[in-house]
């Protein structure tokens, strides 16, 4: 099961890097990175040319496993604090309270838990104290991911029919194929708080969101049109990170990190 890690955190960093690209190349934020009407947003092109340069240089050394520790601990929590102090607000003051607006803060924090888990999980035992919360800092990772996957199966239900158009115009009845993934998603993030048949669910959910990417995600980069392109190749991105962070989950479970 170490392999199905190490497809996962592959994944996780060429889409870094992927991202990284479209935000040079685009002059723009990935969508979900920062909440809307920030006063670092839309952002200058030196401040979009050095975000795309940080996620550049993390996913490369997420693949290539340099200095992995670090970097995406480092990472994981300058995600978190955009979540807690950036986001956290935005939504309160403005008052984005209804569950679909906080879905491109999920998406932001499950960039954050996917690093936590890398960190975690692909971290040399190195004597320092900071070693000692890896097991904790993956368990939070894995419920953290979850949360926003029992959001969109939730969403799935309350959007079926705004959902089901992503389906491809190629397979029939749409709508049963939106109850369905709201389903799993749902049942998979149940699953994987409460360490029910993790390693199995895990691995079906990385499969199906990796489909997910091959069916939707790529149809969508190559049909948009070049004002959509941006934030089409960000959703592909993010999906197959999705994607790979079900692999990571996958492939620890039963998998205890032994404390210093």
């Amino acid at each position: 099961m170490r392999n199905l890690s190490n497809i996962g955190r592959i994944f996780f960093g060429i889409s870094l890097a992927g991202t990284g690209i479209a935000t040079i190349y685009f002059n723009a934020y990935p969508y979900y990175l920062l909440p809307p009407l920030h006063f670092l947003t839309p952002g200058s092109a030196i401040l979009h040319y050095i975000t795309g340069t940080i996620l550049i240089l993390v996913g490369a050394c997420i693949v290539f496993e340099k200095k992995i520790w670090p970097v995406s601990f480092v990472f994981g929590c300058v995600l978190l604090l955009v979540f807690c102090f950036l986001y956290i607000p935005y939504q309160f003051i403005d008052k984005h309270l209804q569950l679909a607006e906080w879905e491109n803060a999920e998406k932001e924090l499950s960039l954050a838990t996917g690093a936590f888990i890398i960190a975690a999980l692909f971290s040399e035992k190195i004597e320092n104290p900071i070693y000692r919360f890896r097991a904790k800092l993956m368990n939070l990772g894995f419920v953290l991911y979850s949360i926003p996957i029992i959001s969109f199966g939730i969403l799935h239900f309350k959007f079926t029919k705004e959902v089901s158009t992503m389906v491809p115009t190629w397979i029939p009845f749409p709508i049963f194929w939106t109850y369905l993934a709201g389903i799993g998603l749902l049942g998979s993030g149940i699953s994987i708080i409460f360490k029910i048949k993790t390693r199995l669910i895990a691995t079906i959910l990385g499969i199906i969101i990796f489909i997910w990417f091959i069916t939707i995600h790529v149809p969508g980069v190559m049909t948009s049109s070049f004002d959509d392109l941006g934030g089409q190749i960000v959703s592909a991105f993010l999906a197959l990170i999705y994607s790979g962070i079900a692999f990571i989950i996958a492939g620890t479970a039963r998998k205890k990190i032994q404390n210093i």
